[in-house]
């Protein structure tokens, strides 16, 4: 059987499977997987069900993570662009320094709640990672973090950091040691050792129930922004762009927003180096639909149908797949993706430290960079809403490293 019939034979049985949006998503899983993953929903399921669940969230969102995270305009910054008002939704501020923890609480709260002590992770640009640490730390949990030896290298602090709360860092070195490669290696640690463990997956990415877990968790951010925009100033933003590689602080940001149609979504996808296969991670913009991990969606793939090698100077954006709901997104027509390139991303990176005193994350000067673009076009009674998913201490040295190596204009 080739593989493109193989393909047509797996979507036939997926199609029964649960978690679809559209034509993506779903759980294209081996058996023993799947029975995993339908156990984790179920208890999910209770858990949202229970109020005393929910408090116990909101008590360490608040106590914790520090929420709610401020809506700041940016004042300067607008000013200077000469068009639309930029807001920035500090999840920088947050605990550990990104939206990464909002999910990883609510996970960790999970698997206690299941009986389960040994908790697994990928991560890219190592946040994920340190967040899950932290939780782990907190809880009294063991945990293992797979990441690309690439990105063990470009976020060598986090990788201290994780390892300073208590977690092993494994380095996974075959293929391109990126964040792919780490989500297969912990892919394939959940399928041998998934009774005793849980998989703490970082973005709205994977076999069902996991995109609505992390939606569901991450969420917190635009129901935070509805109320915020309404007391600020009166109404609903005008467009929200946030950083999109798998997906789950941009899902966070627009999915509160979705039945709002006049509230535009813009996500920012890793432009890279160029258009050329290897040299960006935008898989909205150049892939195509296919199963990769576990679930269907838009994904950069080589010409023998495998997941392709890709580029981002960001490490969580460095993935080939994206988001489901995402990918749902781009199909229907309710959200706009495009594209940044590493250069942009590292002017804006520079632009917003030099006038608003703030340092975003790679994976934030994305969508920073779009709205730098964005703003200018358009009338000064425009709201923006950026997403500033992370700070950027955790890419400082990769910056100068950049710089000393004449790799990056000054």
């Amino acid at each position: 059987m080739s593989k493109a019939e193989l393909n047509r034979v797996e979507l036939s049985r997926a199609e029964q499977a649960y978690g679809f949006f559209g034509e993506f998503g779903g759980q294209y899983v081996p058996e023993a997987l799947k029975q995993a993953l339908d156990y984790l929903a179920e208890a999910y399921a209770q858990a949202k069900a229970d109020p005393g669940f929910q408090e116990e969230l909101d008590y360490y969102l608040k106590h914790y993570v520090g929420r709610p995270s401020p809506l700041y305009h940016a004042r300067r910054l607008s000013e200077n662009l000469g068009g639309a008002q930029i807001y920035l939704k500090r999840e920088d501020l947050n605990h550990t320094g990104a939206h990464k923890i909002n999910n990883v609480i609510g996970q960790a709260l999970l698997a206690r709640r299941m009986g389960i002590k040994r908790v697994i992770a990928e991560t890219g640009a190592g946040q994920h990672g340190v967040a899950t640490a932290t939780v782990c730390a907190l809880f009294g949990m063991d945990c293992v973090v797979y990441m690309g030896e690439e990105d063990t290298r470009r976020q060598a602090l986090n990788v201290f950091r994780m390892e300073l709360l208590g977690a092993k860092v494994v380095p996974v070195k075959f293929g391109n040691r990126t964040l792919k490669e780490a989500v297969d290696a912990a892919l394939e640690d959940y399928a041998q050792n998934y009774r005793s463990t849980f998989y703490m997956l970082g973005s709205a990415v994977g076999p069902y129930p996991y995109p609505d877990i992390v939606r569901d968790f991450q969420s917190v951010i635009g129901e935070e922004a509805k109320a915020q925009s309404m007391e600020q100033f009166g109404r609903y933003p005008d467009y929200l762009i946030a950083c999109v590689g798998g997906g789950s602080n941009a899902i966070g940001l627009f999915a509160p927003f979705y039945n709002d149609k006049e509230v535009k979504f813009i996500g920012v996808e890793p432009g890279g180096r160029g258009s050329r296969p290897g040299d960006n991670a935008a898989a909205i913009t150049y892939g195509v639909p296919a199963v990769i991990h576990g679930f269907r969606c838009y994904a950069i793939m080589d010409e023998n149908g495998e997941p392709a090698t890709t580029h981002s100077v960001a490490a969580g954006l460095d993935y080939p797949g994206v988001g489901p709901e995402h990918s749902f997104y781009h199909a229907t027509g309710r959200a706009q993706y495009v594209t940044v390139s590493d250069q942009e991303a590292l002017d804006a990176f520079k632009v917003l430290s030099q006038t608003e005193g703030i340092i975003p994350a790679l994976e934030s000067a994305h969508a920073v960079a779009y709205a730098i673009k964005l703003a200018p076009q358009l009338p000064r009674d425009q709201i923006i809403v950026v997403n500033l998913s992370g700070r950027g201490d955790k890419d400082a040295l990769q910056v100068y490293e950049m710089i000393k190596n004449k790799k990056l204009l000054p």
